[in-house]
C-alpha cells in the first residue's frame, strides 16, 4: 500500500467524525473495516455518503476507506460525505471544486443539538402553564 497514492479528507457532522482515505480502485466502500452495506444498513445512507462521486462523475473510480466514530448512522454518513468531498479535492487539484461547492458538499453542517437549560425540561421545552 506504500506505493499506491491515497488521498485524505476529514469530515464532521453533529458529533460524528470521519477520517476518509480514497485510493484509485473499483468503487468499494469500507467503513471501520466492514463493508458499507453491513455497516450503514440503508441504501439511502450509502447513496448519501457516496453522492460526491455522483456529482463529479467519478463513480467506481476510487475505493473508500473510512474510520468513523461518534453519533448515529445518519451523522456518520454525512461525515463520510464531507470527508469524501475533501479527499476528491485533494485528488483532483481543485478540478471538482465548483461542482462540489454548488452541490453544498464542501460546507460543514454546523447544526448540533442545543444544550438543556436549567429550569426547563429540554433545551426550550418549559413546563405546561395553567392559570388556575
Amino acid at each position: 500500500m506504500a506505493d499506491k497514492v491515497r488521498y485524505y479528507g476529514l469530515g464532521r457532522r453533529k458529533s460524528s467524525v470521519a477520517r476518509v482515505y480514497i485510493l484509485p480502485g473499483s468503487g468499494n466502500l469500507i467503513i471501520n473495516g466492514i463493508v458499507a452495506k453491513e455497516y450503514l444498513n440503508s441504501e439511502i445512507l450509502i447513496k448519501d455518503a457516496l453522492s460526491p462521486f455522483a456529482v463529479t462523475e467519478t463513480a467506481n473510480q476510487f475505493d473508500v476507506f473510512a474510520n468513523v466514530n461518534g453519533g448515529g448512522l445518519t451523522g456518520q454518513a454525512g461525515a463520510i460525505r464531507l470527508g469524501i468531498a475533501r479527499a476528491l479535492l485533494e485528488a483532483s487539484n481543485n478540478e471538482y471544486r465548483n461542482k462540489l461547492k454548488d452541490a453544498g458538499f464542501l460546507t460543514r453542517d454546523a447544526r448540533v443539538k442545543e444544550r438543556k437549560k436549567f429550569g426547563l425540561r429540554k433545551a426550550r421545552r418549559a413546563r405546561q402553564f395553567s392559570k388556575r
